[in-house]
């Protein structure tokens, strides 16, 4: 069939977007779904860094490449042996396609499979096909996904069936902001009522963790961010301290300012110096976790004298470390309930021809969680 689509050809081109335009949009030929694959109508698709940093460069990835990873979609067609969903369905992407036989996948930790990951990194679906193409040239799939298009071929095991009462803008949420952030503090911190966190970088990612936070009844929990309208956001929905770093020019006023080191230290916007404010604040014996994604040559140092003789704990966390065809029903229960309300991060809509400007939108860290609607 033939889609519009919004497809990368070339990475690493200046900001601002609306200006170099990176991204064209441009009518394709997808093909049907084969065995086990799955052809769905996008509803709507969130905006996202993991996005920016293919178009930026800093996750480089085979061009051309059909972008987009986190979305809502109605199923249209059901390729040879999809057997548990049916036309009609609403889904979720899930960017990590599982395999379920791997020795991550066998040890319940689905975001880590080898298959999958190795599917990803060659832009092909969990099959090893590619199913768009240009004027016979393939294009690649986003991390099995490509949802920046009205239609997606992905793998049965790249979609999650989901509940019908949560609107497809709503629910594109659950598919990487929400699963990433709330599944780091749930599934990698475990995080306990009475305990303390900060949380640094405030993206989706970033607020769905801070969410999480608080319904897990954190008795401090500290918001680090460099936009004042965010932390503003973040002291109403229940945030103790609010510190932009801009103000700071110490660790010791940066530990004033947050009431003092926290038992969670986490990393969510995917830069060194993020990290390092959240390693800064975490206590003696405490963990510092790190759910972004920076540029592949990013290091950082530290003390390992400090790490032995304080007992600390350093953790990466991705796809919210847990298995998302349960965590992401598991969270949409918990918005329903009122106990996580994703509903307060929705941010400005853009349509597919303005994907660009979206991304201009997004890289100036003044919006919450955007997104592209494709058919509401």
């Amino acid at each position: 069939m033939r889609i519009r689509a919004a497809v990368l050809r070339q990475m690493g081109l200046a900001a601002p977007y609306a200006q170099s335009q990176p991204i064209h949009i441009e009518d394709v030929d997808l093909d049907p779904p084969g065995p086990g694959e799955v052809l769905i109508k996008i509803k709507v698709a969130g905006l996202c860094h993991s996005d920016l940093s293919v178009i930026n460069g800093d996750r480089p990835r085979g061009m051309p490449m059909v972008l987009g990873h986190e979305s809502s979609a109605e199923v249209v067609e059901l390729g040879k042996g999809v057997l548990d969903l049916k036309v009609g369905d609403h889904v979720v992407t899930d960017f990590v396609p599982t395999c379920g036989h791997c020795t991550p996948c066998s040890q319940g930790r689905p975001a880590l499979c080898e298959p999958g990951a190795a599917a990803n990194t060659q832009g092909v679906l969990l099959g090893g096909s590619r199913r768009l193409h240009a004027n016979g040239e393939a294009l690649n799939h986003h991390v099995g996904v490509s949802c920046f298009a009205d239609h997606a071929v992905v793998s049965r095991h790249s979609c999650i069936k989901v509940l019908r009462e949560i609107s497809h803008r709503e629910a594109a949420l659950f598919g990487c902001a929400v699963l990433t952030g709330a599944g780091a503090v749930i599934n990698r911190a475990h995080i306990k009522a009475g305990q303390t966190a900060a949380i640094v970088g405030l993206g989706g990612v970033g607020l769905s963790a801070l969410l999480a936070v608080i319904a897990a009844g954190a008795r401090r929990v500290v918001a680090v961010d460099l936009s004042d309208e965010k932390l503003d956001l973040a002291k109403s929905l229940g945030a103790t301290h609010v510190i932009n770093p801009r103000h700071i020019s110490s660790d010791a006023e940066r530990l004033e300012a947050a009431g003092g080191p926290v038992d969670f230290g986490f990393d969510m916007a995917g830069a060194v110096a993020a990290f390092e404010a959240a390693y800064r604040l975490t206590r003696r014996g405490g963990t510092t976790i790190t759910s972004g994604l920076p540029h592949p040559k990013s290091t950082f140092s530290l003390p390992l004298a400090q790490l032995v003789g304080e007992e600390r704990d350093i953790r990466g966390s991705y796809l919210g470390s847990g298995v998302p065809a349960i965590d992401i029903v598991s969270y949409m229960d918990l918005y329903l309930g009122g106990k996580l309300p994703v509903n307060k991060l929705l941010g400005q809509a853009f349509t597919l021809d303005q994907v660009n400007e979206g991304f201009d939108h997004l890289a100036s860290g003044s919006g919450l969680r955007d997104c592209i609607v494709l058919d509401a």
